[in-house]
């Protein structure tokens, strides 16, 4: 019948596959590797929820920066040597479309090792989180600092078993000076500095960045009172040293190096106030060829520790 002329098989089963009916089992060598579970949508990078909720904890982060006064720390070299340093950081932004180096890699690999979160932001609004800093694409948001007792100065002091050596800032208000300031203290093994609560520059990103990340293991304690505690300090055995221009003696002859130290240094402008020179034991100056201007506050302070190091150094070898 012609109703029954088709060739028999040409039909197939319900529920079965066109070609082979036994799978392989994945033994073929040839055979596809799965990929695995399909992400959520919020993890795949270009997908409209993963922007959306990155749109989202950028905006909990500047909300947590206005609320909280955290600040960010702009640009490579500082950021990556934040990170290396350990210093608590809550976020890390990066700008779109730049050109990653080693520096960048670094910087993405240290933050997500530590849980920091890794944000993706136009450069215009990076610009305007670091409020039009050099940031080179980079900017670490860290929360406010936490300042030290300058009792915690000495206390770090005795655990070295040498004797204190102390830095105090009078009215330093540039931020870079008192990075820089810190930077140096660090370098050649101070324990601490000490701020005075009014009239002077705070541990702001500008400062970190100057810091180059040694904040993070130096102290930095905040005075009340600088005069009245410079006098406690003095109290507890310690030397009051201040730099000034018209010192009562020269760099060369400073023998109290060796000993229990403060080295108290003045502003830009005015240098020490006559409170703090008047609590002192001695003023010093450094020596400077003639008809040059004198030092900013950093640099001298640098001049002096380490003059303060080199005899420290001589004196372990006698």
């Amino acid at each position: 019948m012609a109703g029954n002329s088709r060739r028999q098989g040409a039909m197939r089963k319900p529920g079965t596959k066109k070609g082979a009916v036994v799978g392989s089992g994945g033994q073929r060598r040839k055979a596809l590797q799965g990929k695995g579970p399909t992400p959520k949508a919020e993890d795949r990078p270009g997908h409209k929820a993963h922007r959306q909720a990155n749109a989202i904890a950028r905006r909990a982060a500047a909300k947590t920066s206005d609320k909280a006064g955290n600040e960010l720390v702009a640009g490579r070299n500082p950021v990556v040597e934040c990170l290396r340093a350990g210093i608590p950081a809550t976020a890390l932004y990066v700008a779109l479309g730049i050109e990653a180096d080693d520096r960048v890699a670094d910087a993405v690999r240290m933050a997500a090792d530590r849980g920091i979160s890794v944000l993706e932001v136009s450069r215009p609004e990076l610009d305007r989180l670091t409020a039009g800093a050099m940031h080179q694409g980079l900017g670490l948001q860290v929360p406010p600092f936490e300042y030290a007792h300058p009792d915690e100065l000495l206390e770090t002091a005795a655990g070295t078993g040498e004797a204190p050596l102390l830095v105090a800032l009078d009215g330093v208000t540039d931020p870079r000076n008192l990075g820089a300031v810190i930077r140096s203290a660090a370098a050649f093994g101070a324990n601490g500095v000490l701020l005075p609560q009014r009239r002077s520059a705070g541990m702001t990103a500008v400062a970190w960045r100057t810091s180059a990340g040694t904040a993070a293991k130096l102290p930095v304690a905040i005075a009340t009172n600088l005069t009245r505690q410079l006098r406690a300090y003095a109290e507890q055995g310690l030397m009051i040293v201040g730099l000034d221009a018209d010192g009562t003696m020269e760099l060369d002859d400073l023998h109290l190096a060796t000993g229990p130290l403060v080295v108290v240094v003045g502003s830009e402008g005015r240098g020490l106030t006559r409170l703090v020179r008047e609590s002192c034991d001695a003023t010093v100056s450094i020596p400077m060829a003639a008809g040059v201007e004198s030092l900013n506050a950093s640099v001298a302070a640098g001049v002096v520790l380490a003059e303060v190091a080199r005899r420290r150094r001589l004196e372990g070898r006698v």
